[in-house]
C-alpha cells in the first residue's frame, strides 16, 4: 500500500522547492534525473522508507519548484546547493545517504565534493559526464546542435536530436568488459514514468494506412484510463520537457567533476550503471570513472531507466547497497 508523503517547501536563493518525505529514521536523499520531479521515486519510496527517512523533491525549475526569474542556463553547483539546503533543513544533526540518476547523479557527486561533511554514501547511478570521455569532442558537438536546434527551431525537432546523439554509435571502448548479450536500451535519457508519456505525445502520428486497427486489437490499443494524479503527474512532465532540453542537458552533460577531491572521497562513492547498459552512452562515464577510481561499478536490474522499468528489483539492491 503507498502511503501518501508528508509535504514542504523550502526557500532557496533563486527558487522554491517542493519536497516529500517519507518514513523515519536517517536521511535518505533521491536526486532525480531528467524530467523527473519527486514522482519519478513513487515506485521505490516506500520500500526505502522502511527503516529510513526518505527525501524527494522537485529540482528548481521543475514541476512545484519554480524560479523567482525567467529561466536560464542551469549549474549544477546550484542545483547541487539546493540539495545540501535540503540536508540542512531536513537533517540538520546528521549526515544522510545520497542517490542520484542520470543528472541527478551528477547533482550528488557535485554535493560528494563540495559538502562531504553532509554526505556518508553517494551512490551515482548513470552520471552522463561526456568531457570524461576520450571522444568528448563528439558529444560536445551533439550538445551545441541541441542548443542551436532548440532555439533556431523548437521542441520537437531539439527532441528529434537529442534521441539520436544518444543512441549513436559510440566510439571508444567502456572501462569494464561488455555483459554478455546486453538488452539494447533505446529511451532517451533521463526518462521517467511520466517522460515515456511525455515521448509518446511528441512522436508524429502515423499515417491512416499504418495505424488503422482491425476489430481484434482495437480494445487492446486503448490507452488505459488514468487516475487524477497520474494525468497531473504526467502534464507536469510535459511542462518540464522545454526547461530540461534546453537549460538542464547542455550544461549539465557538459560538466566536468573534481576528479582530484572524489578520489580522496572515493570510499564513500558507489558508481553504478544499468545491467543492460553497457555501449550505451549513458553508460560509459560512469564505467570510465569506476576504472580511474579504481572501483567496483555496481550493475542496477534494466538499462538507464531501470529506476522505471524495474522498480522492485532496483529498490531491492539500493536497499541493500545503502546499508
Amino acid at each position: 500500500m503507498t502511503t501518501p508523503p508528508a509535504t514542504g517547501t523550502l526557500r532557496v536563493p533563486g527558487a522554491t522547492l517542493h519536497y516529500e518525505t517519507r518514513g523515519q529514521g536517517p536521511a535518505l536523499l533521491l536526486i532525480p534525473g531528467g524530467t523527473g520531479a519527486a514522482s519519478a521515486f513513487d515506485g521505490v519510496a516506500d520500500l526505502l522508507s522502511a527503516d529510513r527517512t526518505v527525501i524527494t523533491y522537485d529540482p528548481r525549475g521543475f514541476s512545484r519548484s519554480p524560479l523567482d526569474a525567467p529561466a536560464t542556463d542551469q549549474q549544477v553547483a546550484v542545483h547541487a546547493d539546493d540539495a545540501y539546503r535540503l540536508l540542512e533543513h531536513l537533517s540538520p544533526t546528521s549526515p544522510a545517504k545520497v542517490f542520484g540518476s542520470s543528472s541527478g547523479a551528477i547533482v550528488a557527486l557535485h554535493l560528494l565534493t563540495t559538502h562531504p561533511e553532509r554526505v556518508t554514501q553517494v551512490i551515482a547511478h548513470e552520471p552522463p559526464l561526456v568531457e570524461l570521455l576520450p571522444d568528448a569532442a563528439t558529444h560536445r558537438a551533439f550538445l551545441q546542435n541541441l542548443r542551436d536546434t532548440y532555439d533556431t527551431e523548437g521542441l520537437q525537432p531539439a527532441m528529434t536530436v537529442f534521441t539520436t546523439g544518444l543512441s549513436r554509435p559510440t566510439s571508444g571502448s567502456t572501462a569494464t568488459p561488455p555483459r554478455p548479450t546486453p538488452k539494447v536500451t533505446t529511451a532517451p535519457a533521463d526518462l521517467t514514468p511520466e517522460t515515456t508519456a511525455t515521448q509518446a505525445r511528441l512522436t508524429p502520428e502515423p499515417t491512416a494506412a499504418q495505424s488503422r486497427p482491425t476489430p481484434a486489437t482495437r480494445e487492446a490499443q486503448q490507452p488505459p484510463t488514468l487516475s487524477p494524479e497520474a494525468a497531473a503527474r504526467i502534464e507536469r512532465t510535459m511542462s518540464n520537457m522545454p526547461f530540461f532540453l534546453r537549460r538542464i542537458v547542455p550544461t549539465f552533460m557538459s560538466h566536468t567533476p573534481d576528479l582530484a577531491r572524489l578520489a580522496t572521497l572515493s570510499d564513500r562513492l558507489t558508481l553504478a550503471a544499468g545491467e543492460d547498459s553497457p555501449g550505451e552512452l549513458t553508460y560509459r562515464p560512469a564505467a570510465w570513472l569506476a576504472a580511474h577510481l579504481g572501483a567496483d561499478l555496481l550493475h542496477f536490474p534494466g538499462g538507464h531507466v531501470g529506476l522505471t522499468t524495474h522498480p522492485t528489483e532496483f529498490a531491492t539492491l539500493l536497499h541493500k547497497t545503502l546499508t
